[in-house]
């Protein structure tokens, strides 16, 4: 009697690829698998994989796959080796390219290129770039929504050429050692931003009325421009009109935004301009005590700061009640298969990637290396994943976060310059903010982007500003 195995006990953890740079390639095994019962059990609850059958036949056959991350950031490495353990006569050829050039070489090489991956690596900000080049999944949607978080919002004509395999969102991190020595307990904890603001000031001190400890620090990139769209949207306020095209940042709630903002720095006192421009740094060396960050930040604390005893708590909101979003949230995409490449290699991908969604192992290892909420439902109350305190935080959350889509680089970059221009150069936020709004709108001048907020389940509760 054959007895099936479960999927785990075949598997075991994937060390780095020694050497991968540019591109590495494992040669052609040369391997022809003649067992299609592998003794494995079928993956999956709605979406299922089952791995006791032969891929190509049995023959050897060799697949391209480009990312610009590695085994310690990618989770698709780790199982593209499991899947040549299941499928012997499957050989992966993993090519790694620098983020800086992965933008302009991949849409190069994907169309008309021999050598072109199959399968390649996807971040929804390039969405316009890549879809060109994309086969959709040979996936029933039905399965794959029951299975997984936000899969509607990648639908087109039907189909889905990626989703997200993990989602992440803003939190607040906190230094614990400066948390007790002000006094302050876990029922300190703030749920308000009015409440925030005076825990703020318990943790923020001076030396003859120099600030040596801020309270709450949003200096350097990446704080203001993912902080506004988040405060905006618990206003209710999108970040689009209606018809999803036109930018939507001079708007009440970003004037009264930035105005509570710059109240924090100029007259709570809990930070400064003048305190450095790296706040994700100045919390590392234990200087902040609050800071506003994704959870990728999680991963840098514990690489570069490991000294530092921080915890993780949800963003507060304006009010007690819950608001029509907590924040904007983005997702960690799954690969993409080259429409372009052969009919043979075409097949072993969508085999690739029916294994990967079915089964846990995927969404499990992305949470690790990408320190972001697991897309698959199955495991988004899974007490390991749960005890991570980013995990926890976005859990309760979940159901109103809101993704606006692979928005233009415009929403970023242009409400970071306001946000200088108000904090540093003093200018009035209300010419501050229209004068983003102008540099959007010339930006997206020739843009084809539409919004995809009106995909969010809440939708009809926004405010029209």
């Amino acid at each position: 009697m054959n007895v099936r195995k479960p999927l785990a006990a075949l598997t075991a953890t994937v060390a780095l690829l020694a050497g991968v740079t540019g591109c590495s390639a494992n040669s052609t095994s040369g391997v022809i698998d003649t067992k299609a019962d592998k003794g494995l059990e079928v993956l999956g609850q709605h979406l299922t994989y089952d791995p006791n059958h032969l891929v190509n036949d049995g023959q050897p056959i060799e697949l391209g796959y480009w990312t610009w991350g590695d085994a310690s950031t990618d989770p698709v490495v780790t199982m593209l080796h499991e899947y040549e353990k299941i499928h012997p006569n499957v050989t992966f050829k993993i090519s790694q390219v620098a983020w800086s050039d992965y933008w302009v070489k991949t849409p190069l090489s994907l169309k008309g290129n021999r050598n072109a991956p199959v399968l390649f690596n996807v971040h929804n900000s390039q969405d316009a770039l890549l879809r060109p080049h994309m086969e959709a999944y040979d996936i029933d949607l039905d399965d794959l929504e029951a299975d997984y978080t936000n899969v509607e919002t990648h639908v087109v004509d039907g189909k889905v050429d990626y989703i997200d395999s993990v989602i992440n969102t803003g939190n607040i991190y906190y230094n614990k050692t400066l948390w007790k020595e002000a006094g302050l307990t876990d029922a300190d904890i703030p749920t308000t931003w009015d409440e925030f603001a005076e825990v703020a000031k318990k943790l923020t001190k001076f030396d003859g009325g120099k600030m040596v400890q801020a309270g709450f620090n949003m200096n350097g990139d990446g704080r203001y421009d993912g902080l506004w769209q988040g405060l905006n949207y618990q206003r209710g306020t999108l970040m689009f009109d209606k018809s999803g095209t036109k930018a939507n940042y001079d708007s009440k709630a970003t004037r009264e935004n930035l105005q509570f903002l710059l109240d924090l720095y100029e007259k709570d006192k809990v930070g400064s301009v003048k305190f450095g421009d790296n706040s994700e740094q100045s919390f590392g060396n234990g200087q902040t005590a609050m800071i506003y960050a994704w959870g990728a930040l999680q991963g840098t604390l514990d690489t570069k700061y490991p000294d530092i005893d921080y915890g993780v708590f949800p963003t507060p909101t304006f009010t007690k009640d819950v608001p029509f979003a907590y924040d904007r949230y983005n997702g960690e995409s799954t690969p993409g298969i080259n429409k372009h490449q052969s009919a043979e290699q075409r097949a072993v991908a969508q085999d690739v990637i029916r294994f990967m969604l079915a089964g846990d192992d995927y969404v499990r290892t992305a949470v690790k290396l990408q320190n972001s909420f697991p897309g698959k439902k199955s495991l988004q109350d899974d007490p390991e994943i749960l005890s991570n305190p980013v995990m926890a935080a976005i859990k309760p959350r979940l159901d109103r976060l809101i993704w606006p889509g692979p928005t233009p680089s415009t929403l970023e970059s242009s409400p970071k310059i306001a946000f200088q221009n108000v904090f540093q150069n003093h200018q009035p936020i209300a010419k501050a903010v229209a004068a983003a709004q102008a540099q959007i709108e010339t930006d997206m001048k020739n843009s084809d982007f539409v919004s995809l907020e009106r995909m969010y389940q809440h939708y009809d509760e926004a405010k029209q500003d």
